[in-house]
């Protein structure tokens, strides 16, 4: 990127933050109030029994709108170029059905054009460049009447390169620390009572990226089964229990809460069946495990060799 590219950026970046223009993207994840397929039976929906856990949905859709077992509502947002107002139609969403509000604030623009480099992103959040950013974020946040828990910067551990990576998993894990310490503190300074959610993807060696119990609430996870690839790369079916286990091995010593803010699966009949009955189970040997939040769209960056997997409880595609 030219350096006259970058004082472009950083003053739309500066702009979009004051609400006078250039917010072009609402948070995903507000759900669609007409959808056609929120009481379309689904054998893909998770089993609820009355010991089930909570669960929560990204539902960009609404595929889960009438339903009363959701109790956490989920959204993405980029800390640049969005419009935080819309933020109010979430809240309200969600507090009509009697939710809470997770938000993950991802530290770039959804724009290509407008990315920076790992050390650009990092060597601009530590000189305080985008402090009005996660400021906005987190002041808009403190405004909502639902309980609100944030997630910055998530799956940091990714380190497979055929795997997509965030422009922060380029990162050492001491960078990440620093950078996610810098953002809580920030966000604190005008979200007083926030909660926050450190969010790995679950791979060995997270535990370099853990920046401290005083900037961590909950440990969240990502869970996704998908057959094909169980198949391919185990040469059976794996059960939730098996993805979930090695990662919950390795946060379960922080102490803290841990939920899977992330989940997906997709599959043939029986497979489906298997996890729709498992994700919500009190399973034993995860007595720490609090909740699920499943990912309920389409999958956003491709799989290895797999394409992109459909998420979606209700099959039938829908715009």
């Amino acid at each position: 990127m030219k350096a006259i590219t970058k004082v472009v950026f950083f003053s739309i970046g500066c702009i979009a933050v004051s609400g006078v223009g250039f917010a072009s993207n609402s948070p995903r994840g507000i759900p669609d109030p007409n959808s056609p397929t929120a009481n379309v039976a689904s054998d893909k929906r998770p089993i609820f029994t009355p010991q089930s856990i909570a669960f929560g949905a990204y539902d960009p859709h609404g595929d889960f709108a009438e339903d009363k077992n959701p109790k956490i509502e989920h959204l993405f947002l980029p800390w640049e170029d969005v419009d935080l107002s819309t933020l109010s139609l979430a809240d309200e969403y969600a507090r009509e059905r009697g939710r809470s509000l997770m938000i993950t604030v991802e530290p770039w623009s959804w724009s290509i054009d407008w990315r920076l480099s790992p050390e650009e992103l990092y060597n601009g959040i530590m000189a305080g460049n985008f402090d009005a950013n996660m400021g906005a974020v987190c002041s808009e946040a403190a405004k909502l009447e639902s309980d609100v828990t944030i997630r910055w910067g998530q799956e940091m551990d990714e380190d497979d390169a055929a795997w997509f990576k965030f422009t922060w998993a380029y990162w050492t894990p001491q960078q990440f620390v620093n950078a996610y310490r810098h953002a809580i503190t920030v966000c604190r300074q005008h979200f007083s009572d926030a909660k926050f959610i450190w969010s790995p993807k679950g791979k060995e060696g997270l535990e370099r990226f853990y920046p401290g119990d005083e900037y961590v609430d909950t440990v969240g996870l990502s869970v996704f089964g998908y057959q094909p690839y169980d198949n391919d790369v185990f040469g059976q079916d794996q059960t939730f229990a098996q993805w979930l286990e090695p990662a919950y091995e390795r946060v379960v010593g922080f102490g803290k809460p841990i939920i899977v803010a992330e989940l997906g699966y997709e599959g043939d009949e029986s497979y489906v069946r298997m996890w729709a009955e498992d994700v919500t189970k009190p399973h034993p040997q995860f007595p720490e495990l609090g909740a699920v939040v499943y990912f309920n769209d389409l999958e956003v960056y491709p799989w290895p060799d797999h394409g992109r997997p459909d998420w979606r409880v209700v099959r039938q595609a829908v715009n």
